[in-house]
């Protein structure tokens, strides 16, 4: 069962009427319904009444936020970061978890389809496993079979997601049942849409072992599949990235969850999202290759670009995504020279600016020593993510429709104007 916040108050809980909210935060109480439209603050319709109440402690926290930030209006606030209420991960302490539980530790015990349900539904199902239909499978391959060669991991990603809905008349029915049914039939197609590199795997084996075989044309052996299966767990979600963002935007509209997953691959294509793996599994080689990070990583500071697969904003210290892989890798035998360039890099950069290894780095040591493709690190990321997109279009789904609607700040010239001639 989803959680969903009481129908009613528990006992002893007072919750605020907009005139008190609105006195809280000092605005006035129309300010207050642009906070809520804007996912800045959540509402209940009052039993009996038409009026809506607000909780105490998130009104409370708001008006700390405002303070801080130096604005009350939304309206006036340009650049304030959207605030968006979610049960899904929790990040703080440069440690994540997953409805309170540790990732990392929940990614370490438990393969990815399982941590994946966790996060959908609150629940642990040992075993899961997720198979697709063969009409969605063939739609899928004949869609992205139809790309030319040099289409990334992105593209033929939304474009099997397409044709995947395509072959499901229900998808338009957006109840929580109808939505896990399509996301366990959507990531097992994503990943048999994609071209084999080695032989074809079964539809019975875990979703890991089936990428393996999109991804690498080396035999698995177990610790390298465990460090895969690990990683798919750790990427399912991380907080309101971007690509993740875009997905509630369309589960706000009412996109079924086929259009939301392919909103987010839209965003992961970009170069500051998915395409973060693809540039520090090339920097890996060209260390490799040089047998040295000095020469690399002073070519990038030259070129005033940052080094990729270092530092992130969520994490002062090092990122515990990066640490679990690392220490999967270090049993990995093929993965001790790209290890040992990572190293390189990290202690080479550290003279410069003293940034710890993120998930990007660790993913290239995986695809670097794996010998797969620098694109393998964006298809390992978007399909982990997209069973984190499903869990937000699942809670978008709960909200009220279209919340997801900030105003425009218009900068342009004022009318009257004469018009053009």
């Amino acid at each position: 069962m989803r959680d969903h916040e009481p129908d009613h108050p528990a006992a002893g809980e007072r919750r605020l009427t907009t005139r008190e909210a609105a006195e809280l935060l000092g605005v006035k109480p129309e300010t207050v319904y642009a906070y809520v439209s804007r996912g800045q603050l959540g509402s209940r319709r009052a039993p009996g009444s038409r009026g809506s109440t607000f909780d105490a402690d998130e009104v409370r926290a708001l008006a700390r936020r405002n303070r801080r930030d130096g604005g009350t209006n939304p309206a006036s606030a340009a650049g304030q970061e959207l605030t968006v209420r979610t049960r899904l991960t929790l990040i703080e302490n440069d440690r994540f978890s997953y409805r309170g539980v540790d990732a990392v530790e929940l990614a370490a015990r438990h393969t990815y389809e399982e941590v994946a349900e966790w996060l959908w539904t609150g629940e642990l199902r040992p075993d899961a496993a997720f198979s697709a239909p063969e009409s969605s499978v063939a739609a899928a391959r004949r869609a992205v079979d139809a790309l030319p060669e040099h289409a990334g991991p992105a593209d033929r990603l939304r474009v099997a997601a397409i044709a995947a809905a395509v072959t499901d008349p229900l998808r338009f029915d957006l109840s929580e049942d109808a939505v896990l049914g399509t996301a366990r039939i959507l990531i097992p197609t994503l990943v048999a849409a994609l071209p084999p590199v080695l032989r074809d795997g079964h539809d019975q084996d875990p979703i890991a072992h089936r990428l393996w075989t999109r991804l690498s044309g080396q035999e698995p052996d177990e610790p390298t599949l465990e460090a895969l299966d690990t990683a798919l767990g750790l990427l399912v979600d991380h907080d309101l990235a971007a690509s993740t963002l875009a997905v509630r935007v369309a589960a706000s509209a009412r996109a079924h969850a086929y259009a939301a997953v392919s909103a987010g691959l839209g965003v992961i294509e970009g170069p500051l999202h998915g395409a973060a793996g693809g540039l520090a599994h090339r920097m890996l080689l060209e260390v490799l290759d040089l047998g040295s990070a000095g020469p690399v990583v002073a070519e990038e500071l030259r070129a005033g670009r940052r080094i990729p697969g270092l530092g992130h904003r969520l994490y002062p210290g090092e990122d515990p995504r990066a640490r679990a892989l690392f220490a999967l890798l270090e049993e990995v035998p093929r993965a001790a020279p790209a290890l040992a360039a990572a190293r390189d890099v990290q202690v080479t950069a550290a003279r410069h600016t003293p940034l710890h290894a993120n998930v990007d780095l660790a993913l290239a040591v995986l695809t670097v020593s794996s010998g797969m493709a620098s694109t393998a690190a964006e298809t390992i990321f978007a399909v982990a993510r997209t069973a984190g997109w499903i869990a937000h279009a699942l809670e978008e789904y709960g909200e009220r429709p279209l919340r997801m609607r900030p105003s425009g700040l218009y900068a342009g010239p004022r009318p009257p104007r004469p018009l053009p001639e």
